[in-house]
């Protein structure tokens, strides 16, 4: 099933009390043969306090990916400690294993269902048609009202373009050569983001910088990181940014054995490799999935909305651990933030904004043709 993507994200400013109230599920099952586990003891939240159940299927990264699976079981985990909420996960070898592994959280009497990354987003919509008293939401996929009529599916995005142009601006302020790099993941308009942001933040700080970039292929494949990176760093670059989950975390690697600099994603990655992370672009899925979570167990929680995570409201960010950028990058850094909060920059979100602003300087295949 292909289904349409949400061209213009909504907002939950209206949110209408619904009547979810749920406690207990039990530990997922493991009868399709994936990596599970329900490592989330209740918390004494108090006598009578109301609680939910909460399961979180990962994409194919896994849940110990330091980035983004990793970040969302990390919200969770807080979200069960903070409210006696029990909170469990199922990780997804490969495709085949979403809907069965959502289908053992629908079985336990989950109140909600999670899903991380837009590669769930079919399989999402599916179990959303076809269970429409189950409550689901999803992170980096935003559905057109036709594709889940059951209004039951709640999308989370992240505005990553903003993120990845404050890293970008610091790594064209900071690069020695002129010179940089950027490692994607899997191609798709979410990961595009993560690219063109970085693209516009490296060109804004210095229009004659030299970006090399790739699809990698994988979220998975820290060898493959490690291999792009070296090459990168051979040719050159002495700052590299990767969009692509663990596969990312090779890049890292990389650089810490090269003395070159790493940006990290999604998480701070400042403590895999102190000395060589420059920065991180800040995703923080742990904040979205413990906010969601809390409006479900709260009764705010309104299904099938699309709830957009931004610079404004600290749904996105970046790293300043290690202090290794200069006081006076980072001022302009702050600078910038400030003037895309307040609406003053609008920074390229696709390679056709990017490339009316900056012509000729985007390499990576436009999304549609991959």
């Amino acid at each position: 099933m292909k289904l349409k993507k949400i061209a213009a994200v909504l907002t939950t400013a209206a949110l209408l009390l619904v009547g979810f109230a749920g406690c207990g599920g039990s530990s997922p099952s493991e009868s399709t043969g994936e990596e599970s586990a329900a490592t989330n003891e209740e918390a004494d939240a108090g006598e009578g306090a109301a609680t939910i159940s909460v399961g979180l299927v990962t994409d194919v990264g896994g849940v110990n990916d330091q980035s983004f699976n990793q970040s969302a079981w990390e919200g969770l985990q807080r979200f069960g400690g903070d409210t006696g909420s029990i909170v469990n996960y199922v990780e997804s070898k490969d495709e085949s294993g979403y809907a069965p592994n959502i289908e053992t959280f629908i079985d336990q009497g989950t109140d909600l269902i999670w899903g991380v990354g837009f590669m769930l987003g079919d399989a999402f919509a599916q179990a959303g048609n076809d269970n429409p008293e189950q409550q689901f939401a999803i992170v980096d996929y935003a559905y057109a009202p036709e594709d889940v009529p059951n209004n039951n599916v709640t999308g989370v995005v992240f505005a990553t373009e903003e993120c990845s142009f404050l890293v970008g601006y610091v790594a064209g302020k900071m690069s020695e050569t002129g010179k940089v790099g950027h490692i994607n993941g899997i191609a798709s308009g979410t990961m595009e983001t993560f690219a063109v942001g970085y693209y516009a933040g490296v060109l804004t700080a210095n229009p004659d910088a030299q970006i090399m970039g790739q699809y990698s292929g994988s979220f998975s494949d820290p060898a493959a990181g490690k291999n792009i990176a070296n090459q990168y760093y051979a040719d050159g670059a002495d700052i590299i940014f990767s969009a692509a989950g663990a596969t990312g975390n090779g890049a890292i690697e990389a650089a810490k054995e090269q003395g070159k600099w790493a940006i990290g994603v999604d998480m701070d990655q400042n403590y895999i490799a102190p000395d060589n992370v420059l920065t991180s672009a800040l995703k923080r899925v742990d904040n979205a999935l413990y906010d969601v979570s809390t409006q479900m167990l709260d009764g705010s929680f309104v299904g099938g909305t699309t709830q957009v995570y931004n610079l404004k409201n600290d749904g996105v960010g970046y790293a300043t651990t290690g202090d290794h950028i200069p006081a006076e990058i980072l001022a302009e850094v702050e600078a910038i933030k400030a003037d895309i909060i307040a609406g003053n920059l609008k920074v390229p979100a696709t390679a056709a904004e990017l490339e009316a602003q900056f012509p000729g300087k985007y390499n990576l295949p436009p999304v549609e043709e991959q």
